[in-house]
């Protein structure tokens, strides 16, 4: 199996509603399949099932039951709204007997631009504008053998991801310690983002608590993603902050930015604090 995301997001219907496919070993985080990818996985059966004109994955809801290994899986739908403008689908992310991802997907048409320029917002208080340029720069080093996460983050086989690493240290003021901002560049390799390569972008950075010196396993419990518009083809601009890192438990916010400058994806998880090492 190859690492595109293409075939990563690949499914077969093997009957109404329930879709045979492969969680990707190379859309891993150390052992474990990557939490956004199973996001989108289950995006895509929502939308494959349901059909309608113009919708998309507008919001899903899912929640991680357990960490699945590589290898085959099914997902199973379950239609609960069928409507002109919104729908709803339960989906059920399995692997053998047991759920590992439980989601509710909401579809419907999101945010429209006008041919020849984008359509203004109404009101916007999007920080990643100012903070990243469209493209990264020349010299900030793709996820590949050799860099600092290849041993830890696989995706880079899939896309192409350039995390800005300053962002990512511990940072204090005078003995105080600086909320992180994480900040990275991403895009699927061989094709144009689009919106199941946004939500999965969602979920993309290392954990928060990379600021606080706890590098381990910090799983997801519960994470909802918003996909706003459909980006245009090249760079995706990712940001990454939280509220309060706990001893427990920790949140972590995305927010998604296109090569236009136009935010199409969004989301925030509760997550459990890796150990002490």
């Amino acid at each position: 199996m190859n690492a595109l995301f293409t075939t990563a997001m690949s499914l077969r219907e093997v009957g109404p509603g329930v879709f045979d496919g492969e969680l990707n070993k190379h859309w891993t985080i150390g052992p474990k399949v990557h939490g956004g990818a199973m996001v989108a996985l289950c995006a895509n059966a929502a939308r494959t099932a349901c059909a309608g004109p113009d919708q998309q994955p507008v919001a899903v809801s899912a929640n991680f039951l357990w960490a699945p290994d590589p290898g085959p899986m099914q997902v199973v739908t379950s239609i609960r709204k069928r409507g002109r403008r919104i729908s709803v689908v339960d989906v059920e992310l399995n692997q053998g007997e047991r759920t590992a991802v439980h989601a509710v997907v909401t579809l419907g048409e999101p945010e429209h631009h006008l041919p020849g320029g984008t359509t203004a917002p109404l009101l916007s208080a999007n920080p990643v504008l100012d903070l990243m340029a469209p493209e990264p720069p020349d010299d900030l080093a793709p996820i590949q053998p050799g860099h600092r996460l290849a041993g830890l983050v696989h995706l880079g086989e899939g896309c192409d991801v350039r995390p800005l690493l300053s962002t990512m240290d511990p940072v204090t003021d005078g003995g105080t310690r600086r909320a992180p901002m994480l900040q990275m560049w991403a895009r699927p390799r061989d094709v144009a983002p689009d919106a199941l390569f946004a939500l999965m972008c969602t979920d993309l950075s290392a954990p928060v608590t990379f600021a606080v010196d706890r590098t381990g396993w910090a799983p997801t419990v519960q994470l909802t993603a918003f996909l706003r518009a459909l980006p245009v083809d090249g760079w995706l601009r990712v940001v990454c902050t939280c509220v309060e890192i706990g001893h427990d438990w920790f949140d972590e916010d995305h927010i998604v930015v296109d090569q236009a400058g136009r935010l199409v994806a969004q989301s925030r998880q509760l997550a459990m604090v890796p150990a002490a090492r």
